[in-house]
């Protein structure tokens, strides 16, 4: 069994507040950071209100309630915003936290050098060379992002920069923030610190998507509007293998455990499928 008893949740959104409303039911004690106090935290969250780039004060937070794990639920869709954690991080070990968790939520950032993934795994290194045990958790796509991504919520197609016939992992937002407050409650810490954690609840390539849609696929060269950079991005490194969980970004293969080998360590889950998210 895990040791660990008091969590900090910086972010209160999509992911951050299912977490931090989970870990509050295993009758723990759960902070949620933030900038201000304007929302209602989840019933028997703590709302602690810091400036998340100030290391000293949210050293202090950390050490006023005893934190033994950090985990971040930041927006970490760029590379800037990955780079905002580095306060956090710092805080995490000056507060001599035992157990830290990076917003990775997504592909497989390691050995990554650019764009939002590179970001990610700038940070990760960076954990780990001041000595802070982490647990980097990769999911592939939010499976209910996936008419936003592709752009079948505005053209009812399924968009794709290439080929379209490279596997992608695709987890549920509950399957992901579950899986969370299962392991940071039932692992011991041994499976957590320092470990890479790979989730996968259905996958397909975006050519098997369109007729899980009923749709057809529209290639294109680039995604223009707002957004755009980061779509044409992401759809690019579904192309290049990077959008499954098990990737490795050094080698360019899947690894040798698989793209599902975190799903083991939730025994007994049904792991949502495409088809049930979306009501296929």
């Amino acid at each position: 069994m895990t040791t660990y008893k008091s969590f900090a949740v910086v972010g209160g959104g999509t992911v951050g507040r299912p977490i931090a409303t989970g870990l509050a039911a295993q009758n723990v004690s759960v902070i949620l950071l933030s900038r201000s106090l304007t929302k209602t935290p989840p019933s028997g969250v703590q709302l602690v209100q810091v400036d998340t780039s100030d290391v000293a004060a949210v050293t202090a937070v950390l050490k006023e309630h005893n934190v033994d794990v950090v985990i971040s639920a930041i927006n970490a869709g760029s590379a800037e915003n990955a780079a905002a954690q580095k306060p956090v991080v710092d805080a995490a070990k000056a507060a001599a936290v035992k157990l830290y968790v990076p917003s990775e939520f997504g592909c497989p950032s390691d050995g990554q050098t650019e764009g939002f993934l590179g970001g990610k795994n700038k940070l990760a290194e960076y954990a780990k060379s001041i000595g802070l045990p982490s647990a980097r958790i990769y999911t592939g796509l939010f499976t209910e992002y996936i008419p936003l991504l592709t752009g079948y919520n505005t053209n009812g197609k399924i968009r794709v920069i290439g080929k379209g016939d490279t596997p992608v992992s695709f987890t549920s937002i509950p399957d992901i923030t579950g899986f969370v407050v299962h392991a940071l409650t039932a692992l011991p810490p041994s499976e957590l610190e320092n470990r890479t954690l790979r989730l996968e609840g259905d996958r397909a390539t975006l050519n098997e998507l369109a007729p899980k849609f009923n749709t057809s696929v529209e290639h294109v060269d680039s995604v223009s509007g707002e957004g755009g950079d980061f779509v044409t991005h992401l759809l690019e490194l579904f192309e290049a293998g990077a959008g499954s969980s098990g990737w490795d970004q050094a080698n360019k293969r899947e690894v040798s455990e698989g793209a599902a080998s975190g799903n083991l360590s939730w025994p007994g889950h049904h792991w949502k499928t495409i088809k049930e998210v979306h009501n296929l």
